[in-house]
């Protein structure tokens, strides 16, 4: 994340101008060199350094909101076999009393191996081609990073966000169809791992079954990164400019929190129905959603409501503040604690 050059050149211009004006102290260009720094370790970074702080980063952010990302699925699902009289009893409380009483407390990481298998892979390739696409982007004439260009600059960080979140998707998503189908069991158990869901859903439903849902996931996870990394990096960039003593963890932890809400919102219907298409089928249940993407959307209009496709978006946003948060913050920690290791070898 390069939002420190941006404050940097402002400061140190400042700086400059301060100098001349002969208002300057010591602090100014103190303050400057500690700007320049994080970029200096962005430069010493390798591949191997980054792609380990991005895979390690996600799979810890998931790992501690798991619970919450469970019962988010299994809201979003809810409606595709249950009538509306039994899904106005649900609640997220009743919903964790009853995973607590029938399949005991470690049930709220069902399906978290797969979740770490699929996310150190998603988030390494989201992070580190989130970077390179940003690189060449910023190589494309009238979109350089300049302080009185902020809207160009708020366009490369969704783009490539977005583009970042396709490529990683792509290249993950049997895993994520795998790990949502082990979350969504209940009490009857199909697929008894990871490798097990692999098989069963390739003879079953053929290889393409393991790309159910692609579409929708495609849909909704390009604007879902494109808003996540462009509201964390100008949040962040406009933080560090107007308070740049604040600990950058807190920074990291705070706009992150904020940018995770404001992608869930803006693309929760989208991944509600990637869910239940990913379940279509599942354990030889019958085919519910006979239609495209946008027949399923009217589908759950015309039963559910409009409410339906928010469905599960408070355990949602329960999960999502803190994981977005933890996982830009670990990024940005291993991104500078690898950087010191690697300047000492």
């Amino acid at each position: 994340m390069q939002t420190e050059a941006r404050v940097g050149v402002v400061v140190e211009g400042g700086g400059q101008r301060a100098l001349n004006s002969g208002h300057a102290d010591g602090g100014a260009r103190k303050f400057s060199q500690q700007q320049q720094q994080p970029l200096h370790q962005k430069s010493q970074i390798g591949t191997v350094s980054q792609l380990l702080a991005g895979g390690v980063a996600g799979a810890l952010s998931k790992t501690c909101t798991a619970p919450l990302a469970r019962l988010t699925i299994l809201f979003q699902v809810q409606g595709m076999h249950s009538d509306v009289a039994t899904l106005r009893k649900t609640s997220i409380w009743h919903e964790a009393s009853r995973i607590v009483g029938e399949e005991g407390f470690r049930a709220f990481w069902k399906g978290n191996l797969v979740t770490i298998a699929h996310r150190l892979p998603y988030s390494s390739v989201s992070f580190y081609a989130y970077e390179h696409y940003k690189k060449l982007l910023k190589m494309i004439p009238g979109l350089e990073s300049r302080r009185e260009n902020m809207s160009a600059d708020i366009c490369v960080h969704f783009v490539a966000g977005g583009l970042a979140g396709i490529t990683a998707a792509s290249v993950t998503y049997p895993l994520d169809l795998v790990r949502t189908r082990l979350a969504a069991q209940t009490n009857v158990i199909y697929y008894r791992g990871i490798w097990h869901a692999l098989q069963t859903i390739s003879k079953e439903e053929g290889i393409l079954g393991l790309y159910k849902g692609l579409g929708a996931t495609l849909l909704g996870v390009g604007p879902s990164i494109a808003i996540s990394f462009s509201v964390y990096e100008t949040l962040r960039s406009f933080w560090k400019l107007h308070r740049p003593d604040d600990s950058t963890v807190l920074v990291s932890l705070a706009c992150g929190s904020l940018s995770g809400i404001a992608s869930s919102t803006a693309t929760f219907p989208l991944d509600l129905v990637r869910r239940r298409k990913q379940l279509e089928g599942a354990g030889g249940r019958p085919h519910v959603y006979t239609t495209g993407l946008f027949g399923t959307f009217r589908h759950i209009t015309r039963t559910e409501g409009l409410r339906g496709l928010y469905r599960g978006i408070l355990p949602e946003y329960y999960k999502v503040v803190p994981g977005l948060g933890i996982c830009f913050m670990t990024y940005e920690t291993l991104k500078k604690l690898l950087a010191d290791i690697t300047d000492r070898l």
